[in-house]
């Protein structure tokens, strides 16, 4: 879905009622908004842990030296520790 937003001179930009409440932002909330080439983004803090969540699993996919576990045993063993 589309919507037409405006931005206040102040900066202010306001959500549609039914986008809040959708989004679990009906009492406030916070926004993180990401300029692409494409534009702006914006994400709710959950939307925007699931979507850095999505691309670290691309990269550490059936990879089990990909842990944060075995990133600091390969730290240990390669300081001598």
């Amino acid at each position: 879905m589309t919507y037409h937003l405006n931005v206040a001179s102040n900066g202010r930009l306001v959500l549609p009622a039914e986008v809040r409440k959708r989004l679990g932002l009906a009492d406030g909330g916070e926004l993180l908004m990401e300029e692409t080439s494409d534009g702006l983004v914006l994400r709710t803090v959950a939307q925007a842990v699931a979507h850095a969540q999505a691309i670290a699993l691309r990269y550490t996919a059936n990879n089990p030296d990909a842990s944060v576990d075995a990133f600091l045993a390969q730290r240990r063993a390669d300081s001598g520790e």
